[in-house]
C-alpha cells in the first residue's frame, strides 16, 4: 500500500489478500495515517504490517499499538540489531510499552495476561536484508529468537553492490541464498507479471506481490487498451 487512503485499504481488503502491507518507509503514512489504515484493515478482516521508516522503539511502539499484524524493519545489517528489534517488538524486560487503552489490546477489554500472550505470539518481526551487512549476517539473523522472516530488499541489494539491474545473475544469487536460509521464514517482492515459482524454490513463503499503484496503472491500461486498441505508454 502506497496510497493512505482508507477506502482503498478497505476494497483491496475485501477482495481475498492474505495481508498487505503498509508502506511507511517510502510513502506518506505518518502516524495518523497508519492508525486509519489499521482501522480499515480491522473492517475489511485483513492484517497489515506495516514497514516502517526505521527501527526505533518508539516507532515499533506506536505502529504496534495501532494494532499492526507486525513491522518490517528496513537496513537489518547485524544479530545486536535483530535481537534490539526482537525486543522492541514483543513485552518482556527491556522490550515493548504497555498500555491498556490502545487498539491493540482492544481498548482494555482483554485482561492483561491475555493481550500479553496473545501479542507475543501473534505480532510478527520481519527483518529486511538489503545490505552487503546484512546479506553476510542473514543465516545468523534468521537464527535470532523473536526473528519471524527475512525480506529481501532486491533492489536496495543490487545497488549496494554497484548493480543497476535488480535482475542481474548476482543478485539473484544472492536472494537465492537469503531465500534459503533456516531459523526464520523468508520472502521478497515480485512485480505482478513475474512468476513466483523460482522464488518459492528458494524457499521464499512471504511473498509480497504489486502495489496499488501498480494494480490501478494495470488496470487502466487494460481498460484502454480494450475500448481504444491502443497499448499504454506504461
Amino acid at each position: 500500500m502506497k496510497t493512505p487512503s482508507p477506502i482503498v485499504i478497505e476494497i483491496l481488503g475485501q477482495s481475498g489478500l492474505d495481508f498487505m502491507v503498509v508502506d511507511a518507509e517510502h510513502a506518506p503514512f505518518d502516524r495518523s495515517a497508519i492508525d486509519t489504515a489499521m482501522i480499515a484493515g480491522r473492517a475489511a478482516g485483513c492484517p497489515i504490517i506495516v514497514r516502517v521508516p526505521n527501527g526505533h522503539p518508539d516507532t515499533i511502539l506506536g505502529v504496534l499499538d495501532s494494532g499492526a499484524a507486525g513491522v518490517m524493519v528496513p537496513h537489518v545489517c547485524t544479530v545486536e540489531q535483530a535481537r534490539e528489534l526482537a525486543a522492541a517488538v514483543r513485552y518482556g524486560k527491556g522490550g515493548r510499552g504497555f498500555a491498556g487503552t490502545t487498539r491493540a489490546a482492544d481498548y482494555a477489554q482483554r485482561s492483561l495476561s491475555e493481550h500479553f500472550s496473545l501479542a507475543n505470539q501473534e505480532v510478527s518481526l520481519i527483518c529486511q536484508i538489503e545490505d552487503p551487512e546484512g546479506y553476510e549476517a542473514c543465516a545468523e539473523i534468521a537464527a535470532v529468537d523473536g526473528v519471524d522472516a527475512l525480506f529481501v530488499g532486491r533492489a536496495d541489494l543490487s545497488v549496494s553492490y554497484g548493480l543497476q539491474d535488480f535482475f542481474a545473475a548476482e543478485t539473484t544469487q544472492r536472494c537465492n541464498e537469503i531465500l534459503g536460509v533456516t531459523g526464520a521464514a523468508t520472502g521478497l517482492y515480485l512485480a505482478p507479471s513475474e512468476d513466483t515459482t523460482q522464488w518459492q524454490a528458494a524457499g521464499a513463503s512471504l511473498l509480497v506481490v504489486g502495489s496499488d499503484h501498480s494494480l490501478l496503472s494495470s488496470g487502466v491500461g487494460l481498460l484502454r487498451q480494450r475500448i481504444t486498441g491502443e497499448q499504454s505508454g506504461n
